[in-house]
Protein backbone atom coordinates (compact mmCIF):
# COMPACT_ATOMS: atom_id res chain seq x y z
CA UNK A 1 0.00 0.00 0.00
CA UNK A 2 1.25 3.69 -1.04
CA UNK A 3 0.85 6.15 1.63
CA UNK A 4 -0.42 9.46 0.84
CA UNK A 5 1.78 12.30 0.29
CA UNK A 6 2.31 14.57 2.68
CA UNK A 7 0.80 18.50 1.95
CA UNK A 8 2.61 21.52 2.94
CA UNK A 9 1.58 23.42 6.23
CA UNK A 10 2.27 26.25 8.44
CA UNK A 11 4.45 25.60 11.09
CA UNK A 12 2.61 26.72 14.34
CA UNK A 13 5.46 29.01 15.94
CA UNK A 14 7.55 30.54 12.96
CA UNK A 15 4.58 30.91 10.48
CA UNK A 16 6.70 29.46 7.72
CA UNK A 17 5.23 27.19 5.14
CA UNK A 18 7.24 23.53 5.22
CA UNK A 19 6.77 19.98 4.69
CA UNK A 20 6.20 18.26 7.82
CA UNK A 21 7.90 14.41 7.77
CA UNK A 22 5.01 12.82 9.50
CA UNK A 23 1.50 13.89 9.66
CA UNK A 24 1.60 14.66 13.43
CA UNK A 25 4.13 16.96 12.93
CA UNK A 26 3.52 20.90 14.21
CA UNK A 27 6.23 22.72 13.49
CA UNK A 28 9.57 22.80 11.20
CA UNK A 29 12.16 22.82 13.25
CA UNK A 30 13.63 21.72 16.82
CA UNK A 31 14.26 25.25 17.99
CA UNK A 32 10.43 25.59 16.96
CA UNK A 33 9.33 22.60 18.64
CA UNK A 34 11.15 23.86 21.61
CA UNK A 35 9.70 27.65 21.64
CA UNK A 36 6.31 25.81 21.16
CA UNK A 37 6.22 23.97 23.89
CA UNK A 38 7.63 26.96 26.17
CA UNK A 39 4.78 29.05 24.38
CA UNK A 40 2.22 26.08 25.49
CA UNK A 41 3.57 25.87 28.38
CA UNK A 42 3.60 29.44 29.93
CA UNK A 43 -0.28 29.20 28.18
CA UNK A 44 -1.54 26.18 30.56
CA UNK A 45 0.57 27.72 33.60
CA UNK A 46 -1.48 30.59 32.88
CA UNK A 47 -4.67 29.13 32.64
CA UNK A 48 -4.22 27.08 35.55
CA UNK A 49 -3.38 30.46 37.78
CA UNK A 50 -6.44 32.38 36.32
CA UNK A 51 -8.59 29.50 37.82
CA UNK A 52 -6.80 29.55 41.18
CA UNK A 53 -7.34 33.29 41.18
CA UNK A 54 -11.36 32.91 40.57
CA UNK A 55 -11.38 30.04 42.92
CA UNK A 56 -9.53 31.79 45.53
CA UNK A 57 -12.20 34.71 44.79
CA UNK A 58 -15.13 32.37 44.89
CA UNK A 59 -13.93 31.50 48.30
CA UNK A 60 -13.15 34.87 50.05
CA UNK A 61 -16.62 35.77 48.35
CA UNK A 62 -17.99 32.62 50.00
CA UNK A 63 -16.47 33.73 53.19
CA UNK A 64 -18.23 37.42 54.00
CA UNK A 65 -20.16 37.87 56.46
CA UNK A 66 -23.11 40.00 56.01
CA UNK A 67 -21.51 42.95 57.37
CA UNK A 68 -18.73 43.25 54.78
CA UNK A 69 -21.27 43.17 52.05
CA UNK A 70 -23.54 46.02 53.30
CA UNK A 71 -19.98 47.58 53.94
CA UNK A 72 -19.29 47.01 49.92
CA UNK A 73 -22.83 47.97 49.15
CA UNK A 74 -22.83 50.78 51.24
CA UNK A 75 -19.21 52.05 49.17
CA UNK A 76 -21.27 51.17 46.05
CA UNK A 77 -24.62 53.00 46.63
CA UNK A 78 -22.24 56.13 48.18
CA UNK A 79 -20.23 56.44 44.77
CA UNK A 80 -23.36 56.54 42.45
CA UNK A 81 -24.58 59.43 44.66
CA UNK A 82 -21.75 61.62 44.49
CA UNK A 83 -21.63 60.51 40.78
CA UNK A 84 -25.58 61.26 40.39
CA UNK A 85 -24.85 64.94 42.26
CA UNK A 86 -21.80 65.90 40.70
CA UNK A 87 -23.03 68.93 39.20
CA UNK A 88 -25.03 70.12 42.28
CA UNK A 89 -23.81 72.26 45.42
CA UNK A 90 -23.70 70.76 48.97
CA UNK A 91 -27.32 69.91 49.78
CA UNK A 92 -26.46 71.63 53.51
CA UNK A 93 -24.17 75.00 52.70
CA UNK A 94 -24.48 75.10 49.23
CA UNK A 95 -21.01 74.94 48.40
CA UNK A 96 -20.18 75.22 44.81
CA UNK A 97 -19.52 71.63 42.81
CA UNK A 98 -16.14 73.08 41.88
CA UNK A 99 -15.01 73.15 45.40
CA UNK A 100 -11.81 70.72 45.13
CA UNK A 101 -12.37 68.90 48.66
CA UNK A 102 -13.73 65.81 49.19
CA UNK A 103 -17.22 65.11 48.59
CA UNK A 104 -19.29 62.68 50.70
CA UNK A 105 -22.92 61.00 50.45
CA UNK A 106 -24.60 62.53 53.18
CA UNK A 107 -27.33 60.88 55.08
CA UNK A 108 -30.69 63.05 55.97
CA UNK A 109 -31.68 60.29 58.15
CA UNK A 110 -28.49 58.73 59.57
CA UNK A 111 -27.79 54.73 59.26
CA UNK A 112 -27.86 54.52 62.41
CA UNK A 113 -30.95 56.23 63.27
CA UNK A 114 -32.76 54.95 59.92
CA UNK A 115 -31.00 51.55 58.76
CA UNK A 116 -34.21 51.55 57.01
CA UNK A 117 -33.92 53.92 53.98
CA UNK A 118 -29.91 54.20 54.49
CA UNK A 119 -30.13 53.13 50.39
CA UNK A 120 -33.09 55.25 50.03
CA UNK A 121 -31.70 57.50 47.18
CA UNK A 122 -33.89 60.63 48.38
CA UNK A 123 -32.42 60.05 51.91
CA UNK A 124 -28.86 60.57 50.49
CA UNK A 125 -27.17 63.33 49.05
CA UNK A 126 -23.76 65.01 47.93
CA UNK A 127 -22.86 66.87 50.86
CA UNK A 128 -19.14 68.20 51.24
CA UNK A 129 -17.09 66.76 53.83
CA UNK A 130 -17.29 69.85 56.70
CA UNK A 131 -20.56 69.62 56.58
CA UNK A 132 -20.99 65.95 56.65
CA UNK A 133 -18.24 65.06 59.18
CA UNK A 134 -17.24 68.27 61.19
CA UNK A 135 -21.22 69.36 61.78
CA UNK A 136 -22.90 66.08 61.82
CA UNK A 137 -24.77 66.35 58.69
CA UNK A 138 -25.63 70.52 59.46
CA UNK A 139 -29.26 69.01 59.51
CA UNK A 140 -31.17 72.03 59.34
CA UNK A 141 -30.01 73.62 56.07
CA UNK A 142 -29.96 69.88 54.71
CA UNK A 143 -33.85 69.40 55.22
CA UNK A 144 -34.47 73.31 54.17
CA UNK A 145 -32.59 72.55 50.50
CA UNK A 146 -33.89 69.07 50.91
CA UNK A 147 -37.40 70.04 50.78
CA UNK A 148 -36.52 72.47 48.04
CA UNK A 149 -35.17 69.46 46.20
CA UNK A 150 -37.46 66.49 46.78
CA UNK A 151 -40.51 68.63 47.74
CA UNK A 152 -42.10 68.12 51.37
CA UNK A 153 -43.96 65.12 51.01
CA UNK A 154 -41.05 63.31 50.31
CA UNK A 155 -39.01 64.61 53.42
CA UNK A 156 -41.99 63.84 55.31
CA UNK A 157 -42.24 60.15 53.88
CA UNK A 158 -38.37 59.75 54.71
CA UNK A 159 -39.08 61.45 58.84
CA UNK A 160 -42.41 58.80 58.62
CA UNK A 161 -42.14 55.56 60.15
CA UNK A 162 -40.15 52.26 58.43
CA UNK A 163 -40.78 48.72 58.21
CA UNK A 164 -37.58 47.73 58.66
CA UNK A 165 -35.02 47.04 55.98
CA UNK A 166 -33.97 43.24 56.71
CA UNK A 167 -31.69 42.38 53.39
CA UNK A 168 -30.84 38.93 52.66
CA UNK A 169 -26.73 38.06 51.42
CA UNK A 170 -28.30 37.89 47.70
CA UNK A 171 -30.19 40.51 48.23
CA UNK A 172 -27.53 42.96 49.24
CA UNK A 173 -25.09 41.15 46.33
CA UNK A 174 -27.70 42.02 43.81
CA UNK A 175 -28.02 45.56 44.59
CA UNK A 176 -23.88 45.86 44.57
CA UNK A 177 -24.00 45.02 41.44
CA UNK A 178 -26.77 47.31 40.58
CA UNK A 179 -25.19 50.00 41.82
CA UNK A 180 -21.65 48.80 40.29
CA UNK A 181 -23.52 48.76 37.03
CA UNK A 182 -25.54 52.48 37.27
CA UNK A 183 -21.29 53.82 38.35
CA UNK A 184 -19.47 52.04 35.40
CA UNK A 185 -22.40 53.26 32.78
CA UNK A 186 -22.49 56.81 34.61
CA UNK A 187 -18.48 56.96 34.01
CA UNK A 188 -18.62 56.14 30.47
CA UNK A 189 -21.44 58.23 29.69
CA UNK A 190 -18.66 61.43 31.14
CA UNK A 191 -16.16 59.98 29.45
CA UNK A 192 -18.12 59.65 26.10
CA UNK A 193 -18.83 63.40 27.24
CA UNK A 194 -15.40 64.39 27.07
CA UNK A 195 -14.58 62.78 23.56
CA UNK A 196 -17.56 64.86 22.27
CA UNK A 197 -16.14 68.28 23.50
CA UNK A 198 -12.27 67.36 22.71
Amino acid sequence: MIRASIKPRKCRQCGCVYTPMSSMAKVCSVPCAIALTAKEKAAKQARAAKVERKSLREALEKAKTRGAHLKELQAAFNQWIRLRDAALPCISCGRPASWKGQWDAGHYLSRGSSPAIRFDPANVHKQCLPCNRHQSGFLVAYRVNLVKKIGLAEVERLEGPHEPLKLTIPEIVELKAHYRAKVREMKKEVANQLECVE
